[in-house]
């Protein structure tokens, strides 16, 4: 993609949950929101049109073409790093932080990206499109370490199997194509055997998730808008699979003060700093039926959210 500017009209992307995320935020003129997952902009136009301002962040270089048109309201600022270091980039206190977590749509239909099984492309899966690819650490990872990555971050049962497939494979030929990586995946399996996935697809999300720390990232970032929302700020999370899920269902249960208590055969836990979110709703949200078949990736959607106390940050508290 170049750097081109694309009109709010070409844009080919769908904001999963925009609605619901913006009943949590409540955008209003002169509020200050960050988009830490710009994308497309989908929020962030929202945002915008409700007269915030908003702080957009997003790794990928290719988001400036669609920031661009944006940039004419006065009031929106695109900054090109991950999202975790927002608390080095806005000074602060903001009014609602909104993380819309994974991949984005453009990300997965380019082929040349190498996210995606369902189109041949390089094996690079960066979002930033630098630092090491999804084929150097196929290729280069010892065979326990993609064992593990398959097991940990694509929750794989077969992970020895796969790993051990490819170690051998890649001692003839390193891989460099998407198709390549799937068919090999594919093989280790045994075929789909009537599967409503693709074999190759936790294998696809483990890569992509090592490739880029986005466990990691997504556990900092959660801290950083701990610092940034002021008391009574809006804290707006979509995630996409069981490991963002989890981390985003922990983070809200720890900070509003909901970690189950000890036996009561022992004595009284010690008490731990106070709850710095109060839960907006209990659980998570999903996506309607009729947004599911506008938008079929929407299916696996959840929303969290919660409502910034005015206790101290737990990791500034420490």
């Amino acid at each position: 993609m170049t750097d081109a500017l694309v009109p709010a009209e070409a844009v080919p992307h769908v904001s999963v949950l925009r609605d619901a995320v913006l009943e949590v935020l409540l955008p209003a003129p002169g509020k200050l929101i960050i988009d830490a997952t710009f994308g497309a902009g989908g929020y962030s136009r929202a945002l915008l049109d409700a007269g915030c301002r908003v702080v957009a962040f997003d790794r990928d270089p290719t988001a400036r073409a669609y920031a661009a048109p944006l940039m004419a309201s006065g009031r929106f600022v695109l900054i090109e790093d991950r999202f975790s270091a927002m608390a080095a980039h806005v000074d602060g206190p903001c009014d609602g932080i909104a993380f819309d977590l994974g991949i984005s749509s453009m990300q997965v239909d380019e082929a040349d990206r190498g996210f995606s099984f369902m189109r041949d492309g390089p094996l690079d899966m960066r979002m930033s499109r630098s630092g090491p690819s999804a084929a150097d650490l196929v290729n280069g990872a010892e065979q326990a370490e993609l064992a593990r990555i398959f097991f940990v971050y694509g929750e794989e049962r077969q992970s020895r199997r796969i790993a051990s497939f490819l170690v051998r494979r890649r001692a003839e030929q390193p891989f460099e194509r998407t198709l390549d990586l799937a068919e090999v995946v594919e093989r280790a399996l045994g075929g789909r055997r009537g599967a409503k996935t693709h074999p190759a697809t936790k294998v696809f999300q483990a890569l992509r998730i090592a490739v880029n720390g986005e466990l990691a990232e997504i556990e900092a970032g959660l801290e950083a808008a701990e610092q940034l929302l002021r008391e009574g700020g809006r804290l707006a999370v979509v995630t996409f699979h069981s490991l963002e899920d989890r981390i985003a269902k922990a983070f809200f249960t720890e900070r509003a003060g909901r970690t189950p208590g000890g036996s009561r055969h022992l004595p009284p836990a010690e008490r731990g700093p106070e709850p710095t979110f109060e839960m907006i709703f209990n659980g998570a949200q999903k996506p309607a039926d009729a947004e599911i078949a506008a938008n079929p990736r929407a299916r696996s959607a959840k929303l969290r959210a919660a409502i910034r106390t005015g206790a101290p940050a737990w990791r500034a508290a420490a």
